[in-house]
């Protein structure tokens, strides 16, 4: 290669991405130690009077990454389908027979589930053909873990009162105890006893398992985790950005 031949930037900037990227380098004609010398300064110089290209390689880069990462979580997600959509003890909000169906895992005490809880609760007010699968998914500690029994306790008793605690636990700002969930679950008309009774079912601890399994599954590590799709977000999104997931997801699946 003489330097006459060097590229201009466009392959300066593939070169840059496969560098980053551990991509092997093309075949190139063997060069004298002064010859790879004046390229390496010609690049050098280059880079120094136009840094733009480490911005353009850059965003390569991370265009290839999220197209890694959504091919990898589309995969993850036929894997996992029938855990994800029909595991047969998460609550169904909205329209059971929606046309997108949302997963939501959730700590009542996360702060970034309560900024999501209005946004997806206008979501579904608004957008009458969507099913939420809401997974328990107690991550911060004892308190936690609690709230998703005794809400899970609900469910099995009434699914509408259920539905109200879950509202109440996600709209409460305080610290949310045993004393305060069973209150909230009071006013939703639940009975202490047949509560507590209900919260010593195995199933509720193997539901909560199975979640935190199926989130290990998906590389979900924090709260809150959306499925929309076949795309997964991990973290809070905003709700035009739902939105435009659940457009996406329509479009694909017609």
């Amino acid at each position: 290669m003489r330097l006459a031949f060097l590229a201009p930037a466009a392959v300066l900037v593939a070169a840059l991405a496969a560098v980053l990227t551990a991509a092997p380098a093309p075949a190139q004609e063997a060069l004298s130690p002064a010859e790879a010398a004046a390229v390496d300064a010609r690049i050098r110089a280059y880079i120094l009077e136009n840094p733009e290209v480490l911005i353009e390689a850059l965003d390569i880069l991370e265009k290839r990454r999220q197209a890694e990462q959504a091919s990898l979580d589309g995969d993850l997600i036929f894997q996992n389908a029938a855990a994800l959509f029909e595991d047969g003890h998460s609550h169904v909000f909205g329209n059971p027979d929606g046309d997108v169906t949302i997963v939501e895992f959730s700590d009542y005490r996360c702060s970034y589930c309560k900024a999501a809880h209005p946004q997806v609760a206008e979501l579904l007010r608004s957008d009458g053909n969507v099913r939420l699968v809401l997974k328990e998914f107690p991550i911060l500690g004892a308190d936690s873990t609690q709230a998703s029994r005794i809400a899970m306790a609900a469910r099995r008793i009434d699914p509408a009162a259920y539905a109200a605690l879950h509202d109440a636990m996600m709209t409460f700002r305080g610290p949310l105890n045993e004393d305060t969930i069973l209150r909230m679950a009071a006013e939703a008309g639940l009975d202490e006893t047949a509560l507590r009774a209900e919260m010593a079912a195995p199933e509720i601890a193997d539901a909560i398992r199975q979640n935190y399994d199926l989130a290990r599954a998906l590389r979900i590590e924090g709260t809150p985790g959306f499925v929309i799709g076949d795309q997964i977000v991990r973290g809070f999104v905003q709700l035009d950005q739902m939105r435009a997931l659940v457009e996406e997801a329509r479009r694909t699946a017609g």
